[in-house]
């Protein structure tokens, strides 16, 4: 098996299911947005389970270089200050370069609820981000318990469907239109 054309494919995969969707996600449009020959994708990914596992399995993969190279940045946030910078530019990147890959790990979560071998798979990415923001919790210097680190990253997790709609009045609403005071407000919230 080539393992370059498997990882193109498969990003491939990913930007069909951020720009088309679900139902969008066809061998026959991976093989297109990939400039491959017609039925290579089917060759590599013979079911749409299979197509969508190797997707999660990418975005799994993704998720953990991510991981690794702010591992490798440092050690985390060393004060409160330094979170809100931390939480701010992941959240700006949600709205920005990463909306694409974004898009579609939303799309899998949907899928997911349907496909339990897929949830699976997914569950290792959200354990890892629920350990990841408690750890830069603490390394910031707050006094986390299990219950407020939970707190906010979910506070977080549910700011990006809102911050990918982009709609001004969601946005105003929820104070995601001014992205530095909402991680500011949020961890005042749970960390007066």
């Amino acid at each position: 098996m080539n393992h370059d054309r498997r990882d193109l494919l498969r990003d491939a995969a990913i930007d069909v299911l951020a720009e088309e969707g679900g139902r969008g996600l066809t061998h026959r449009a991976v093989d297109t947005a990939a400039g491959v020959p017609s039925g290579t994708t089917k060759n590599y990914f013979p079911t749409r389970d299979t197509l969508l596992g190797a997707i999660a399995e990418r975005c799994a993969e993704q998720y953990r270089m991510a991981a690794e190279q702010l591992a490798a940045a440092g050690p985390g946030p060393s004060d409160r200050e330094g979170l809100v910078v931390m939480i701010t530019s992941l959240l700006e990147n949600v709205a920005g370069p990463g909306r694409h890959r974004m898009l579609a790990y939303l799309e899998l979560q949907t899928e997911a609820t349907r496909r339990t071998w897929l949830s699976a798979i997914l569950d290792q990415i959200a354990a890892a981000d629920f350990a990841a923001f408690e750890y830069a919790q603490r390394a910031a210097g707050l006094p986390v318990t299990p219950q407020r680190s939970v707190t906010v990253t979910l506070g977080l997790h549910a700011a990006i469907p809102h911050l990918l709609v982009a709609g001004p009045a969601s946005l105003a609403a929820a104070g995601l239109d001014d992205l530095d005071r909402f991680v500011r407000d949020l961890l005042a919230s749970v960390y007066p």
